[in-house]
């Protein structure tokens, strides 16, 4: 097997840049961020290593191979001629699932039955089996056609990295870890400076900043897919989990959330609990429209609801509205990093943003509106 292999990180719009540099940190080469994925190379070591330290990419994807297909007899070919036995065993389940986006080949199923169909045939040729049993781990093959370029990709996390073991269940409309994460890495928050959340919720965005305060890796309380793989040495798991403890720092950090429904804080505290940063991060039950913090320097990044699915928008407003005369008695020195999808949200908060950043919740479209910002 190659040990130069080449992975894709698919990551939410706008967030590329972050798993760039990310992926730069732990020291992979030829990192490209492209529209909604980053692509960079490196040896199988690299597999333990970027899904346990991988703070806001979705998941990692080895590439087996890139081509063009207009019909689906090009779609067969091209999958039947990749070495599928180096990486699937002869009893590996091989299940396969994509979207097509601008391509001739536009039926996903049909894709998935093509696909599914030149994978059998090259393993069974090579196995001696018509029949493969399919009783091993799970190898899932990805596929994406974009303009009728096909990319074939093996899963080697299983569950999505936003996945990190901390939340079994969320209050309504939870932000994903891998974006709460991003939220505070954009913040550039290092654990110097209290860090504060009014609109915690179930606590995702204080947990991610206690995380990166510590510099402790989001994914070394999970399991993930490619841990079952024959062919990757489970030593090396251990090696990239060491590795990464060893990178931890132990200090004294100032980290606070707070919620107004005391259900939301319990399930907070529960969640900092699991994600063993309960030592170092304070949630309290309070209403942010009296929102306020002592010193003279801090920063505040905060996700409130949107009114599209929590409150009715003429509720959001009045929220934000409250929200913003609870600003405007900070210091000029505090910061403020707020994600939200409202429209009007700088005239409803009563300030223009220093600036903006736009991001993606799932599908929806937001922006980061900051303040204090230079």
């Amino acid at each position: 097997m190659d040990q130069n292999l080449q992975f894709v990180i698919p990551a939410l719009m706008g967030v590329e840049s972050m798993v760039a540099y990310e992926l730069k940190k732990l020291g992979l080469a030829d990192v490209r961020a492209e529209n909604g994925r980053v692509l960079c190379r490196g040896p199988m070591a690299d597999i333990p290593r970027i899904n346990i330290n991988l703070r806001t990419g979705a998941r990692l994807l080895i590439s087996l191979g890139v081509f063009r297909a207009t019909s689906f007899e090009e779609l067969f070919q091209g999958a039947l001629a990749l070495p599928w036995e180096d990486f699937i065993p002869r009893e590996g389940q091989f299940p396969v699932k994509g979207y097509t986006i601008s391509s001739q080949l536009h039926s996903v199923p049909a894709c998935q039955s093509i696909l599914k169909k030149a994978v059998a045939k090259r393993l069974g040729s090579v196995y001696g089996l018509e029949t493969l049993p399919e009783t091993g781990a799970v190898y899932q093959i990805q596929f994406s056609v974009m303009k009728d370029e096909v990319t074939l990709m093996l899963d080697t996390s299983g569950d999505s990295l936003y996945k990190r073991g901390y939340r079994a269940q969320g209050v309504l409309a939870p932000l994903r870890e891998t974006l709460a994460a991003a939220l505070v890495s954009l913040s550039r928050y290092k654990g110097k400076d209290p860090f504060c959340d009014p609109f915690c919720g179930s606590g995702t965005i204080p947990i991610e900043a206690a995380l990166i305060a510590k510099n402790r890796a989001p994914g070394l309380n999970r399991s993930f897919a490619a841990q079952k793989w024959s062919w990757l040495p489970s030593g090396l798991w251990l090696d990239a989990a060491d590795e990464a403890m060893d990178k931890e720092f132990h200090g004294n950090y100032e980290i606070w959330g707070g919620d107004i429904d005391p259900a939301a804080v319990e399930l907070a505290r529960h969640n900092a609990r699991l994600a063993e940063v309960d030592d170092i991060v304070r949630f309290e039950v309070s209403d942010a429209t009296k929102f306020h913090w002592g010193g003279l320097r801090g920063r505040i990044v905060t996700n409130p609801p949107y009114g599209e699915r929590l409150m009715e928008k003429a509720e959001a407003e009045e929220l934000y509205r409250a929200f913003g005369r609870a600003w405007r008695k900070f210091p000029d020195t505090w910061q403020l990093y707020l994600l939200s999808s409202h429209t009007e949200f700088e005239r409803t908060f009563g300030a223009p943003a220093d600036k903006k950043r736009k991001l993606y919740n799932g599908m929806l479209k937001c922006d980061v509106f900051m303040y204090g910002v230079k």
